[in-house]
C-alpha cells in the first residue's frame, strides 16, 4: 500500500490557521490533498491534525482516499519535527514495513498528481529506497569563513555562462518517498540510497510568509 501523509497543524505564527485560509478559492491544504487524491499510485491520504477547525474543513473535500488523523498535541508544537508524527502514525496505525510512506506538505500546493507518479516510477525503475522533489537553483552560493566568504559551486574567477552552469539541486519540501521499515528504522523521511526528481522552477515556493503566499496565489492564476 502506498500511503500519503499530508502533517498540518492549527498553530502556525506566520499565517494564523495557514492550513485552511482560502488560496485560489480553495484551502491551502486542498491542493496538496488534490494531488495526492488523483495520484494512480496512492491508495490513501491521511491528513493528520491538531486542529478541530482544520479536521471540520478537510472532511468537506469529498476525496475518497481520504481519511483524518488526530495527532498528539506533543507533537504539534513549534519545537515538534515532522519526523515525530509521522513516526506517530506509523506505529498508531500499524503500517505493513512495506507499504510505501509518502511525505507531502501542505505549504507546496503547486505540487501535482504527475509530479507524484513520476515520483514513484523514478523509484520503480531505480535500486533507490526513497526520493525527494527537487528545484535547480543556478544561484552562485557563498558561505562565511573567519576569513571572509569562499564560492562553494563555481570558481569565481572562471564564471560560468548561466546555460552552461549546473547549479545546485535543492529540496522544495513537497514529497517524499520513503518506504516504512527505512522510516521507522532511520527515524527519517529519507533513507539508504537516495534520489532526487527534478520539479520546474516555480515549485520550489513554500508558503511560509504573506509574501510566498502572494506568489503562489497569482503563479496559480497565471497558469489556470
Amino acid at each position: 500500500m502506498n500511503i500519503a501523509f499530508i502533517p498540518v497543524r492549527g498553530g502556525s505564527k506566520s499565517i494564523p490557521l495557514k492550513n485552511i485560509k482560502l488560496l485560489n478559492g480553495k484551502p491551502l491544504v486542498f491542493w496538496t490533498a488534490k494531488a495526492a487524491q488523483e495520484s494512480k499510485y496512492i491508495d490513501k491520504v491521511i491528513i493528520a491534525t491538531d486542529s478541530s477547525e482544520i479536521k471540520e474543513a478537510v472532511t468537506k473535500f469529498g476525496f475518497s482516499k481520504l481519511e483524518v488523523y488526530d495527532r498528539k498535541p506533543e507533537n504539534a508544537q513549534d519545537t515538534s519535527s515532522t519526523e515525530s508524527v509521522m513516526l506517530e502514525y506509523i506505529e498508531k496505525a500499524k503500517l505493513n514495513p512495506d507499504d510505501r510512506f509518502v511525505l507531502i506538505q501542505a505549504t507546496s500546493p503547486l505540487l501535482k498528481s504527475i509530479y507524484i507518479d513520476e515520483m514513484f516510477e523514478a523509484l520503480n525503475n531505480s535500486d533507490a529506497d526513497s526520493i525527494f522533489s527537487a528545484v535547480r537553483e543556478k544561484q552562485f552560493h557563498w558561505i562565511e569563513t573567519v576569513d571572509g566568504v569562499k564560492p562553494i559551486n563555481y570558481d569565481y574567477k572562471n564564471r560560468p555562462r548561466r546555460q552552461d552552469f549546473q547549479g545546485l539541486l535543492a529540496e522544495n519540501g513537497a514529497c517524499y518517498i520513503n518506504i516504512v521499515k527505512n522510516v521507522i528504522a532511520d527515524k527519517c523521511r529519507l533513507s539508504g540510497k537516495i534520489l532526487a526528481y527534478e520539479l520546474p522552477a516555480e515549485t520550489a515556493y513554500e508558503i511560509d510568509e504573506v509574501s510566498d503566499w502572494l506568489i503562489v496565489e497569482n503563479l496559480m492564476k497565471a497558469k489556470n
